[in-house]
């Protein structure tokens, strides 16, 4: 696979260049650069199969690289420093990151993904639908959830409660559509408490915009729109009756 990198820093374009020559993997990388303009021409003129992209470079972000080239016929890794607002909006359309300092064996692990997106040519889609949140400026109203063969793209509204099965997590959609994930819960309480979203169990976040009441049986539920009962763990029943009471 061919790829470039794309960083604003040369020491950090040398150390990944490092880890890819140790990684084994079957990637040779055909170009670097430390902006946009030269990242823009490079995709252009060398079509790489992979893009290593940080998020942010000074006073720009890879998102505006991406936001300049359509069609986008390549996989991307971001390989960032922390930053809060790229990771959810990455987070968002399920594809892979890596935090600095890079570590071997998640590089590894984030190729061989790549590897096979580009396989089912997943990465055109995804790479869409970020750069769509990017230009929205705002919350988004739809979530990439990937199953083991495809990655659906599902309206937030739509969501009527999430619940976690050991290491995945479950949705639960109107029209009686269930959804297996293969992320945790604890990530998806990250991605939707901007939407309110309510963990009020272990196990269990609800959508608040389909909560019906609030029942006392066995110790605390909530009684959903489409009749289901969630329960509520003691160490949250307090917090719960909270946000209910002021109606977030």
């Amino acid at each position: 696979m061919k790829a470039i990198i794309v960083d604003d820093e040369e020491h950090n374009i040398e150390n990944l260049a490092v880890l890819l020559k140790r990684s084994g993997a079957d990637i040779k990388v055909t170009g670097v650069a430390d902006n946009i303009v030269f990242a823009e021409k490079l995709i252009r003129e060398t079509a790489p199969d992979i893009v290593f992209l940080d998020i942010q470079m000074g006073k720009e972000t890879g998102f505006d690289l991406l936001q300049t080239i359509y069609p986008r016929n390549f996989e991307v890794i971001f390989v960032t420093a922390y930053d809060k607002y790229g990771i959810q909006a990455v987070k968002y359309a399920a594809l892979d990151y890596i935090l600095k300092p890079v570590d071997s064996e998640e590089l590894k692990l984030a190729i061989e993904k790549a590897r096979q997106k580009l396989l089912l040519k997943q990465n055109q889609r995804q790479l869409d639908f970020l750069v769509e949140h990017i230009r929205q400026n705002n919350k988004p109203s739809k979530i990439a959830l990937p199953q083991q063969n495809e990655i659906r793209y599902v309206a937030i509204k739509d969501i009527i409660r999430c619940e976690a099965n050991n290491a995945y997590t479950y949705f639960f959609l109107v029209g009686d559509q269930k959804i297996l994930t293969s992320k945790s819960l604890k990530e998806y309480e990250e991605l939707l408490a901007e939407h309110q979203f309510i963990r009020t169990h272990q196990s269990h976040l609800v959508n608040p915009l389909y909560i019906k009441s609030l029942l006392k049986e066995d110790g605390g539920q909530l009684l959903l729109t489409n009749g289901a009962k969630v329960p509520i763990s003691k160490a949250r029943k307090d917090f719960v009756k909270e946000i209910l009471r002021n109606g977030q």
